[in-house]
């Protein structure tokens, strides 16, 4: 919601991405609009702006690094294996995300998360927070992570250049990247990236691992095993420019994560600890995940319209070894390599034409997608192989007309149609949706702008997660719904130069999502007799309300902002599970939550310093869908972190960054994680709590040429 600047082309990306929030200001050249001139990541979202710089000066080694300062975002998951992003509490299942426009969902594991990226690769994160557009579709909207390209990277005149970067934190790790970028020719770029990362098992806030008493657990000393492993991303940029309105482009990223890893990477060491001395297990297994991407662009413009086209392939695979499972002769059949693969496939084309006419402008936006979803898991012991197999595509197809008239209102309508079809040991069958959306936008002063905005929304039962079986155990459930509903928000924005500042913005986003035929993965099977049988059903109408607001305040070379930001949801359940899950909220809910930044350049030398604060409120018992079985209440926290970035003028091209990560040390577990206190009928309590980082000092070092 925050935006330090912006003018009506960028409120027109805004609009985009129908609304979960406005900007608008005085008139600006594009170029005012800042680029990538330096190693860093733009972050453009739909409630918050940040500048490339701020976000290179978090030194970001994990995603929740890059993201947990916008309103409306949280990242649970402090495990490398467990990246979560969570929108308005809807996690990464409901979200629509894409990396150089290849979709990444793939529900590989239950106890990781969907999205496996390092942040230094990333040019720009575009995140829209809830789904305000019919372009996108899915529950909760979506992010898009574009990696970086030679042509941004190079400066004016320079046809070759490079980078060397070495970073270490004290608490985390530590990694180094090598990249060369380049023109052949006029037409032709090329870029290559390496980044390696050697990652530390770190020491929590306080230097204790502490259970639901509070108590110290037996055989810790602060420090979460389980972390440790080395991560390997590569990547390689073809382009061509065809013309000087077309370009074609390639690109290969291969992502390897691999380390002896706890066997539920999510749900902290206490747990894992309770979890393998019940069983005379061990802790750690030898892990390993990969990323597999190759796609292929086309953009191409004619007169007034534009039109990008992505086809790709996307394949991630989960490696375990799992023979220690022979240590105990109760579970030795249990033995063996397993490995589950889950590929995305498709093509998407997005397009966008410009009509004048008589004291009406019109901005269409149209376009398809196409994505086909296939998994398979093995196992293999020394005596079998196990295999299981599911499918699914989408087709989809839709437009969006921006309307503006002379008189400052601008309508936006929009229609979308959707077919899905699934293969999976649930349910066999085809689903689609039409759905519509409205928008209007109305200029009350020339400071102040009000949205108003309503969008269907539609995602279809998905199949199973991967690396349990792909389906094996699954309970059929051929008359399973769709999940549909509507998305609806009121956002109100202001910005002038009062108060003394060179720039001064407030603004507000009110929403409510209402999902009907909710799905939930863990239903209690209406009358059977085991009471731990479950299966995937509709239990209900989920509902959740909030805002986010924000001010900003620019003066000089002072920038600060303010941001608050709340979801809370509630479920109206179906008759059969009114018992058991009446009023329960999602799992991934979070407290109210407040996030400050103030940054300071100081010209002279070349020295950009910056404080940011993040507070989260407590989030008291309830019914939830998925959390803690005996107490399920969250802890609030408090965490700062502090940076500077300093460019030399006698080193030309050379970075140099210092920060401190949570400064005050903090003993804290993001709610979009893993909290709270359960009974397992073989471990005894449990106390799922995904250890956060403690103080973390770090320095990063670059040279660019």
């Amino acid at each position: 919601m925050f935006i330090s600047r912006f003018n009506k082309s960028v409120l027109a990306i805004a609009v985009s991405s129908m609304f979960s929030s406005t900007v608008f200001a005085d008139e600006l050249k594009d170029d005012d609009i800042e680029r990538i001139s330096v190693w860093s990541t733009q972050v453009k979202t739909s409630s918050l702006y940040l500048k490339g710089e701020e976000i290179a000066d978090k030194q970001a080694d994990h995603i929740s690094d890059l993201l947990r300062s916008i309103p409306g975002v949280d990242v649970g998951g402090a495990h490398s294996l467990n990246q979560r992003i969570t929108i308005r509490s809807m996690d990464d299942k409901d979200l629509n995300i894409t990396i150089d426009g290849a979709a990444q969902n793939s529900y590989m594991y239950h106890h990781m998360g969907n999205l496996q990226i390092h942040a230094d690769i990333l040019k720009s994160v575009d995140i829209e927070i809830g789904s305000n557009s019919i372009v996108n579709g899915g529950l909760g909207g979506a992010v898009r992570f574009e990696t970086k390209q030679a042509r941004d990277l190079l400066a004016q005149d320079q046809r070759f250049g490079g980078r060397v970067q070495v970073s270490a934190g004290d608490n985390s790790g530590s990694n180094y990247s090598l990249t060369g970028y380049g023109l052949i020719g006029d037409s032709f770029d090329f870029l290559g990236y390496y980044n390696a990362v050697e990652r530390d098992n770190y020491e929590v806030g306080g230097g204790k691992i502490k259970d639901h008493l509070g108590e110290v657990v037996e055989n810790t000393d602060g420090k979460v095993r389980g972390l440790s492993g080395d991560l390997d991303d590569a990547l390689i940029k073809f382009g061509w420019n065809i013309s000087n309105d077309q370009r074609v482009s390639l690109g290969y990223e291969t992502y390897k994560d691999q380390g002896d890893y706890t066997y539920r990477p999510d749900m902290g060491l206490a747990t894992d600890i309770a979890a393998t001395q019940a069983l005379k297990l061990p802790l750690l297994w030898p892990t390993e995940f990969t990323r597999d991407t190759l796609t292929f662009n086309y953009d191409v413009t004619w007169g007034e319209s534009t039109l990008k086209a992505t086809a790709y392939t996307n394949t991630s695979e989960l490696w375990r070894d799992q023979t220690g499972w022979a240590q105990n002769e109760r579970f030795a059949n249990r033995a063996a390599i397993v490995t589950g693969e889950a590929k995305n496939s498709g093509l998407n084309v997005l397009a966008e034409t410009a009509i004048e006419s008589d004291n009406i402008s019109h901005e269409l936006t149209y376009g398809f997608n196409y994505l086909v979803h296939e998994t398979h898991y093995e196992s293999k012991t020394t005596s079998a192989v196990d295999t299981s197999e599911e499918e699914s595509s989408t087709v989809s197809f839709f437009i969006q007309n921006r309307v503006t008239f002379e008189n400052g209102i601008t309508l936006i309508p929009g229609v979308r149609y959707d077919n899905y079809d699934i293969d999976s040991s649930v349910v066999d069958d085809s689903y689609d949706q039409v759905s519509f959306s409205l928008a209007a936008e109305l200029s009350i002063s020339d400071n102040t702008l009000l949205k108003v905005s309503s969008t269907e929304i539609f995602k279809g039962p998905e199949i199973s997660e991967v690396f349990v079986g792909a389906g094996q155990g699954e309970t059929e459930n051929p008359h399973i719904k769709a999940e549909t509903g509507l998305n609806t928000e009121i956002a109100i924005a202001y910005q002038d130069a009062v108060l003394g500042a060179d720039a001064f913005s407030m603004g507000a986003t009110l929403f409510r999502t209402v999902i009907d035929d909710y799905i939930y993965d863990y239903a209690s099977i209406p009358n059977d007799p085991n009471p731990r049988a479950s299966w995937k059903d509709n239990i209900g109408d989920m509902e959740i309300d909030g805002y986010e607001a924000y001010v900003g305040y620019q003066l000089g070379n002072f920038n600060g902002q303010i941001t608050f930001s709340s979801a809370e949801s509630d479920l109206d359940a179906f008759s059969q599970y009114k018992l058991a899950h009446d009023g329960a909220r999602l799992d991934r809910q979070q407290g109210d939550t407040i996030s400050v930044n103030f940054s300071y350049a100081i010209d002279a030398l070349n020295l950009d310093v910056n404080w940011e604060t993040m507070q989260v409120s407590d989030v008291t018992k309830g019914i939830d869908l998925g959390g803690a079985t005996e107490n399920n209440a969250k802890q609030g926290f408090v965490v700062h972190n502090i940076s500077a970035h300093w460019e030399p003028d006698s080193l030309k091209g050379v970075t140099v960054i210092v920060g401190v990560d949570n400064v005050f040390d903090e003993y804290y577990a993001s709610q979009s994680s893993h909290t709270g206190l359960s009974k397992h009928f073989l471990f005894g309590d449990l106390y799922l709590f995904d250890y956060e980082p403690g103080r973390n000092i770090k320095a990063t070092v670059s040279y660019q040429f």
